[in-house]
Formats: C-alpha cells, sequence, structure tokens
C-alpha cells in the first residue's frame, strides 16, 4: 500500500508523529509475529489495509469519543489502533482486554512504545468490564458471535454505551438471533475497506422484558 493509499485511508488530520507510531507499531507487530500468532498469516501482507486502515475506519463513526473499550484485543486490532491515533488527546483513553498472556504482553509493549492512551487488561472480558467505568464507544473484530457479543458487553450497552463492531458476510443470521433476546437501534455502515463486511453501530440496547 503506497504512503499515498495509506493516507487516504486514515483520519484527516493524522500528524506526522502518529503516523510514525503507527510504523513503529508495524515494526513492533511483524516481529512479535514471528514468534507468536497475533492474526492469520494470510492477512500480515495487506496489513496497511486489512487491519490499520480496517480499525481505524471507527473513528470516522465517532470523532468525539474520548473513552473506548475494545474486547478481545488479540494483535491491537481495532484498539491499538484507536488508541495510536488518539496519542495526541490529553483526555483518551483506551482500555483493550485481551486474555491470552503472550498477545497481552505484547499489547503492553505496543502501548509502551506507540500509544500512551492505551490501558491493557490481561484478564477475561467477563473479569475486568465491571471494573472498567462505562466507555463511550465499545468494539470487537473477529472475537465471537453478535449474540455472545451483546452479553460480554451487556453491563455497558444496556447503560448507555455504544458498540461499533466489525462483521462480515453472514451477520444478518446473528442480527435475527440478537432480536430474540434484545432490543436496540441500529445503523449498518458498510465497511470502507473490506467488500461485504461492515459496522454495526447499536445504540439503546436493552433486555426484551426489562421493561
Amino acid at each position: 500500500m503506497s504512503a499515498r493509499s495509506i493516507q487516504a485511508a486514515l483520519p484527516a488530520d493524522v500528524s506526522r508523529e502518529t503516523l510514525e507510531r503507527l510504523h513503529r507499531f508495524e515494526t513492533l507487530f511483524r516481529d512479535w509475529s514471528r514468534r507468536i500468532n497475533l492474526v492469520a498469516a494470510s492477512t500480515e501482507d495487506d496489513f496497511w489495509t486489512r487491519h490499520i486502515a480496517d480499525s481505524a475506519q471507527l473513528l470516522t463513526l465517532a470523532p468525539d469519543a474520548r473513552h473506548w473499550a475494545d474486547l478481545g484485543s488479540g494483535g491491537g486490532f481495532p484498539g491499538m489502533v484507536v488508541a495510536i491515533l488518539m496519542s495526541e488527546a490529553a483526555d483518551a483513553r483506551v482500555d483493550l482486554i485481551e486474555s491470552n498472556r503472550k498477545k497481552a504482553a505484547f499489547l503492553q509493549t505496543a502501548r509502551a512504545q506507540c500509544a500512551p492512551a492505551a490501558r491493557v487488561h490481561a484478564e477475561r472480558i467477563e473479569a475486568v468490564v465491571p471494573s472498567i467505568p462505562r466507555p463511550e464507544i465499545v468494539t470487537a473484530r473477529a472475537l465471537a458471535p453478535l449474540p455472545d457479543l451483546f452479553e460480554l458487553a451487556a453491563p455497558w450497552m444496556t447503560a448507555g454505551t455504544r458498540a461499533l463492531f466489525h462483521k462480515g458476510r453472514g451477520y444478518a443470521a446473528e442480527l435475527e438471533e440478537c432480536r430474540a433476546h434484545w432490543e436496540f437501534d441500529l445503523v449498518e455502515h458498510p465497511s470502507r475497506v473490506a467488500a461485504g463486511s461492515v459496522i454495526l453501530d447499536l445504540t439503546a440496547v436493552r433486555r426484551r422484558g426489562s421493561g
């Protein structure tokens, strides 16, 4: 991906310093990927589109949000990318939750070198969600079926947190399953980088029968 294409995929106001942080993150990511499985190896050659740009598009949907939380952060997508892009915002906070100790160690290293806004939690999602102040935005990518994401993020979503969940083809069936148990407002944003994929924008979430 050319430098011009990279810039086009990112928010318009990304500074040179932030772009340097992203390149530093790429170097760390590739180094660690030789030792542990951070993402599918088949996607590494298209790193800037499949991972950086795919994550960065979330900020165009919630440009004013300052507190984000990312479930199952894995190799740092989308949470670490969001944290890097928000590095120059003094009040930014991005909580990354990853129970795999090796991946959490990678995220801690990336936080120290690239993303002062990030906070890494090396715990299971169910254990750590109650201890984190309610974020404005909760995200997840390639973590679990949508019904499971609803359950994991329910303490936040039912209290007003907005969810931005990456989903690929087949998400419609997952939505229908959720509608049997939940009420919510939904906007489907077509992905800017992956044909057939969407960002599910969920608000006003409540369990059916909860009043």
